[in-house]
């Protein structure tokens, strides 16, 4: 299986991207954000990004992978102060050895907190 997919529970996007993208053994999602399928964005930071990862899940799981193959993440804020509450909801989808990960502080979409994307490896 390469290319790319729109998984289900995912929104599909207006614009012209794809969820994921496999190649290979290796698995790019899209930055996911805290808004379900129906584009509902949860309120606060620690709900948006536990639906962000529930969206990675999703992504990670349409190409056959888990949080336990990502090896790289990027996260975006728009509220470097949420770095504290994000880091703990992170945990909570993984854990040691932590994939690498970068964390830059960005403007989203009025009303999205955070955006997560990862590289995974199927194995």
């Amino acid at each position: 299986m390469s290319g790319a997919m729109q998984p289900e529970g995912i929104a599909k996007p207006d614009a012209p991207y794809s969820p994921v993208f496999v190649s290979g053994d290796l698995v790019y999602t899209a930055g996911q954000v805290g808004a379900d399928a129906s584009g509902t964005v949860a309120d606060g930071i620690e709900a948006q990004t536990r639906q962000a990862l529930e969206n990675l899940r999703l992504c990670l799981e349409a190409a056959g992978c888990s949080f336990g193959d990502v090896m790289k993440v990027n996260a975006y804020h728009t509220d470097m102060g949420n770095f504290p509450a994000y880091n703990a909801v992170y945990r909570e989808a993984f854990s040691e050895p932590y994939p690498a990960r970068t964390t830059v502080g960005a403007a989203l979409a009025p009303g999205l907190l955070v955006e997560i994307e990862a590289v995974a490896r199927r194995s």
